[in-house]
């Protein structure tokens, strides 16, 4: 871990944090998700900078150590994107390969689609290229469905107020790592669907949560239920949403993300390989929703097999 820097970049007015590994020439975007941060590709991106790739990864604006954005500005993904252009601007990088997990992989897509001179490749965990937002999921899961409870101002600050930081972030990992899609009983929170002695899954230590805790000491939760749970529909002036670049899609087979309704199905009846043509699929029979962190080594090759044929 003490090979991997650290600096600050000014893009579009706030002081983002930016975690760097390697010189090579090629480099490799991480894109987080919630409640993950630049950390949760610890693994990755050591492991492909010493196979002579340049790392990098950002914690999102309002996450980690980067600035928060005015309370009148709802961050959306528009934001995200111009932040990662900004970034990329910054470094000097004129294109990336960028890899995303959970919502970073709809940042990941947005950046091939928007900027298709910038991006190289796309390699995305958990979360397929979906052209359906997700409030379209929202309406078609009960009324205990985190996501809608989460979208609602107020309660999810409430519920995660009970607890420390520390133990929010505890749960959710918790949480995401079952099979189950969560979903709580009418007068049930969130928080409550895990019991306090449950522990942590095998492969993250309390060093891990330590660490996650100390990073949204700092952000706090604002802005990470902001982005991605109480986003309006963005019009992003997308007229053909037919990804050009070469694709590759991990997916844990006992991630919660595959009960989705419809989901499935629409990963494996050819629906996306009509709108992703250029498209490897991968699954890991064991993974959950955090397979990079589950399987490190496993992910690490899948990455660089997919890098090394792009290149």
């Amino acid at each position: 871990m003490d090979q991997i820097k650290h600096d600050f970049i000014h893009v579009n007015g706030l002081k983002l944090h930016v975690a760097e590994i390697g010189t090579g020439s090629q480099v490799v975007l991480f894109l987080h998700g919630f409640p993950e941060i630049w950390y949760s590709w610890r693994h990755q991106m050591i492991s492909i900078a010493k196979s002579g790739f340049r790392a990098i990864a950002p914690d999102y604006r309002g996450y980690g150590l980067s600035d928060q954005p005015l309370e009148s500005e709802k961050t959306g993904y528009h934001h995200i994107v111009s932040d990662l252009v900004g970034i990329m601007d910054h470094l000097k990088i004129d294109k990336v390969f960028t890899v995303g997990k959970d919502f970073g992989s709809r940042a990941a897509y947005l950046l091939a689609l928007l900027h298709p001179e910038r991006v190289s490749g796309v390699i995305t965990l958990g979360i397929p290229y979906v052209p359906l937002v997700p409030s379209k999921f929202k309406q078609l899961l009960p009324e205990g469905f985190y996501m809608s409870r989460w979208e609602k101002p107020g309660r999810a600050e409430a519920d995660f107020g009970r607890f420390d930081i520390k133990t929010v972030v505890k749960n959710i990992y918790i949480l995401f790592s079952k099979s189950d899609v969560p979903i709580a009983a009418e007068n049930q929170e969130i928080m409550d669907l895990v019991q306090p002695s449950t522990p942590l899954p095998p492969w993250f230590t309390e060093e891990d949560l330590d660490y996650y805790g100390k990073l949204y000491e700092n952000s706090g939760f604002h802005t990470p239920l902001q982005m991605p749970y109480r986003l309006k529909n963005e019009d992003y002036g997308i007229t053909d949403p037919v990804l050009k670049v070469p694709c590759l899609f991990i997916m844990g087979v006992q991630d919660y993300v595959l009960k989705f309704p419809g989901l499935e199905d629409y990963i494996r009846n050819g629906s996306l390989n009509q709108l992703v043509p250029d498209l490897e699929t991968v699954e890991i029979p064991e993974g959950s929703h955090f397979v990079q962190e589950q399987f490190p080594d496993q992910v690490n090759q899948l990455l660089l097999t997919f890098l090394n044929k792009h290149i």
